[in-house]
């Protein structure tokens, strides 16, 4: 089983102590590629320098809604030059996470709004994927992804909508990220919208060290956890693992203008 990971945060302090173990632990079960997100503008330096550090690792740098109140006017310009200068790196992939976060009533929507249309324009003008954070706020987002009609699409992260959102976002060549949600029993709505999802339209995501599965309840997650991940995610769409670990690593491949074969010269764990 080949799996690519399309969302993880490795670059937190949760992984300092054992990181290359981990991947090279990762890359023994399949795991070939990982991407891992920036967040804020004081961490972008930390992920590009983790993934340079390792081949099978790909970076996407953007501004979480979540961290609404470290953002400043500057760091997005500061965002257009690390964009600028990293352009045509193989190891930068998409513009990511950001979005839209209605679940937290502290995050100004206004604010939120600007921030995530700015990144919109990034991810459009540089032609890359953007890898979106949507949390009770999908007619917002498509809205917004209507209006701007990106070249790449992108990934909507840890999807839970419902089955017309989930056309929506397909109907605008995006695809949906799923990870260990769908996994817990009680998801009840999301194990239904999943069951009817077509194989290329989803790819696979921990959200490391976030969003344990089922099967590893409050633990830290990590990229390992993949392959039970999508154990569970293909009982769920009535196919068998191989097929739902092909067609996701196929689809991640075709969005970030990836080679299907792995990557070479690693160095985790050396």
């Amino acid at each position: 089983m080949r799996l690519i990971d399309t969302h993880t945060h490795l670059d937190f302090p949760d992984f300092d102590a054992d990181r290359p173990a981990l991947l090279a632990q990762a890359q023994a079960l399949g795991i070939e590629r990982v991407v891992v997100l920036g967040v804020e503008h004081g961490n972008w330096q930390r992920v590009w320098d983790g993934v340079k550090a390792d081949a099978r690792l790909c970076a996407a740098l953007g501004m979480h809604p979540v961290y609404l109140d470290t953002h400043r006017p500057e760091h997005l310009e500061q965002l257009r030059e690390w964009l600028e200068r990293l352009a045509g790196d193989p190891q930068l992939c998409a513009v990511g996470e950001f979005g839209l976060d209605y679940y937290l009533p502290e995050l100004d929507r206004e604010h939120q709004q600007a921030l995530f249309e700015a990144q919109l324009q990034l991810a459009a003008d540089f032609e890359l994927p953007a890898l979106l954070h949507v949390r009770r706020s999908h007619a917002p987002v498509t809205a917004a992804l209507k209006r701007f009609k990106l070249k790449r699409a992108g990934v909507i992260h840890a999807f839970s909508g419902s089955r017309e959102e989930a056309r929506e976002y397909l109907k605008l060549g995006f695809k949906l990220g799923l990870g260990g949600a769908a996994t817990w029993p009680q998801a009840l709505r999301l194990r239904k919208v999943i069951a009817e999802l077509p194989l290329d339209s989803v790819v696979l995501e921990t959200d490391s060290p976030d969003m344990a599965p089922a099967m590893f309840p409050g633990v830290r997650n990590s990229p390992v956890h993949l392959p039970a991940i999508c154990e569970a995610l293909a009982e769920i769409m009535g196919c068998t693992a191989d097929a739902l670990a092909e067609a996701s690593s196929a689809n991640a491949c075709e969005l970030f203008g990836w080679d299907i074969e792995a990557p070479t010269g690693s160095s985790a764990g050396q």
